[in-house]
């Protein structure tokens, strides 16, 4: 039997909110308490057909308990080294982590952003990674500061509008 090489986390930005956290947290005890033991069961009888060579539960089994193993790895890992991050920064006026940016484009449009961990980024309400071209881009930025992204199409330009932050623990339209 192979051995599974060691899961390292990604590089960037170990910064994370408590609710990301706690998400993860869910994650890992949600595999390890559920999916792992229930996977578990069905090799268990799959193995106890006879031939395994041919047996697809068993080979679709036991590759479906390394990848849960593969990402309970990664997640203890990466939950050891995370800096939970549960407050605003000394200088609210400055775009930094848990950060909602109100950004206007060349056009006159307006999105608005929050500056997460890469492990958080979800871009249907607007969380963006630190780690991101856009993301760094932003950090330490205020209000009126013009901000310029290296974009696959070419350049954008975008205004800063707006910079706030609110308790970090929970978040407009996350669950």
């Amino acid at each position: 039997m192979a051995r599974v090489p060691p899961v390292s986390a990604p590089p960037g930005s170990k910064y994370i909110t408590p609710e990301g956290a706690r998400r993860l947290r869910e994650e890992l005890e949600r595999l390890w308490r559920e999916e792992r033991p229930s996977v578990c069961r069905a090799v268990t009888a799959a193995a106890a057909q006879g031939d395994r060579s041919e047996n697809a539960e068993y080979t679709y089994g036991k590759r479906r308990l390394r990848e849960i193993d593969r990402r309970v790895r990664f997640l203890r890992r990466r939950l050891d080294g995370m800096v939970i991050v549960d407050g605003p920064p000394a200088d609210p006026a400055r775009v930094f982590f848990g950060a909602w940016v109100v950004l206007e484009s060349e056009d006159g449009s307006r999105t608005r952003h929050r500056i997460v961990g890469p492990d958080e980024f979800d871009l249907s309400p607007g969380y963006i990674s630190m780690d991101s071209p856009l993301g760094k881009a932003l950090m330490r930025k205020s209000v009126d500061d013009e901000v310029t992204v290296e974009a696959p199409g070419g350049s954008r330009d975008f205004l800063v509008v707006a910079i706030e932050y609110e308790s970090l623990t929970r978040s407009p339209g996350r669950s």
